[in-house]
């Protein structure tokens, strides 16, 4: 596998390889030795999948005080990923680098503890997969606006739509410091 390092330290692309022949391909989508060596990591101890239609906005995500880092990829269609470093303490705070992931390009995203995340789907529908370092809790779950001008990302469509949740985070100026990772 390869892995290409972003302009945010940490937050890697990875590409494994991909084994095609007259059948198809196989390719593994993770084997802990391999990623362990790259920092991407250690274990996971949960597995998402979720689909969404063209245009569909989910993000920007977070969990804090129990951070989830995510390795994350598509299946099936296309889609714009990123990551936003929102730990106070990081002299990249605030910035964002993306990615598009697709069934096509097999490149996945690794977001460590400490950044949002989020997608936008550009197909006409997408299928987005992702393990995660942490369970999912409720009560943790927390979110930045998607159109944060002082983060200033650059989605490739108008949202067609988001969820109430989405629709109201704030942004990220407005979030309390402690409900920010550290």
């Amino acid at each position: 596998m390869k892995v290409i390092d972003t302009d945010l330290p940490g937050v890697k692309i990875v590409e494994p390889r991909v084994f095609g022949d007259q059948r198809g391909w196989f390719m593994e989508t993770w084997r802990r030795e391999n990623y362990i060596e790259h920092g991407i990591g250690p274990d996971f101890v949960q597995s998402n999948a979720s689909r969404s239609a063209r245009g569909v906005l989910r993000g920007l995500h977070y969990q804090w005080p129990e951070p989830q880092g995510k390795l994350v990829w598509v299946s099936h269609g296309r889609v714009f990923d990123v990551a936003v470093d929102i730990r106070p303490d990081s002299a990249h705070f605030g910035r964002w680098t993306g990615v598009e992931l697709s069934a096509e390009n097999n490149r996945q995203l690794w977001v460590p503890e400490g950044f949002a995340h989020g997608f936008q789907v550009l197909s006409d529908t997408a299928t987005f997969s992702y393990l995660c370092t942490r369970p999912y809790r409720a009560e943790y779950d927390a979110a930045i606006a998607w159109n944060d001008p002082r983060i200033a990302l650059d989605w490739p469509l108008p949202p067609t739509d988001l969820s109430d949740k989405d629709r109201a985070a704030p942004p990220l100026d407005r979030v309390p410091a402690d409900r920010l990772p550290t």
